[in-house]
């Protein structure tokens, strides 16, 4: 299985990229950045969320009922003319429901990393996050996912199967350094101070290095 960063350097994310730089009137390359650090982060997010039988069910319902993949069928037309606001109001919920209250401090590192304003964040995840979850019920489709266990497996494999080859780049390296140093789970204090002066150290594996940013 494909990594979401993988996914993210296919022809559908760059399709993506450039889509959702159009409709929000932002550089396609700060959108590549922001989002190359930002779906790892609420896929780690969702991980931790469907441990728990409560919100595995949650987000089977979701991407069963509502995020099943159909929005991947016709991306020209979903960007086509800018993008409904209905889909930008249910990426503010999604990203509200995933993330909690740490939503502003991730929006705002990605923002001082990507060199972003921590609106125009907003506005890329809004329009993005609906369709990563599109992505995650097409896999889910296709994986035949049923179970609690079905669906960490798969979240598990788009994080850890991203591509390990090439010459690494400023955004892997910023996600090779989110780390909470001393588990209080402080995205202000830990994330944004080791994140944007670099003092964190490496840690082995995309999962594990993500691991930090919503408690141990």
């Amino acid at each position: 299985m494909k990594g979401i960063l993988d996914l993210l350097s296919s022809d559908l994310g760059k399709a993506v990229i450039d889509g959702v730089a159009g409709s929000t009137g932002t550089d396609k390359t700060r959108t590549n950045s922001a989002l190359t650090m930002a779906l790892p982060v609420l896929m780690k997010a969702m991980e931790r969320n469907a441990a728990t039988p409560e919100g595995a069910d949650g987000l089977m319902s979701a991407l069963t009922n509502k995020h099943d993949g159909s929005i991947l069928d016709n991306l020209g037309g979903f960007f086509e003319g800018g993008v409904d606001e209905n889909v930008k109001t249910d990426g503010s919920k999604i990203l509200a429901h995933v993330l909690g209250s740490r939503q502003q401090g991730v929006q705002q590192v990605i923002g001082q990393k990507s060199g972003l304003d921590t609106s125009s964040v907003t506005n890329i995840l809004n329009v993005a996050t609906p369709i990563l979850m599109g992505v995650l019920g097409k896999q889910a489709k296709q994986n035949n996912v049923s179970t609690q266990s079905d669906l960490g497996g798969l979240l598990q494999g788009l994080l850890g199967g991203a591509s390990n080859s090439g010459p690494v780049t400023q955004e892997q390296t910023c996600l090779d350094q989110v780390l909470d140093s001393d588990g209080d789970g402080s995205v202000i204090d830990d994330v944004a101070g080791m994140l944007l002066d670099g003092s964190a150290g490496k840690k082995g594996g995309l999962g594990g290095l993500l691991g930090g940013l919503f408690g141990k």
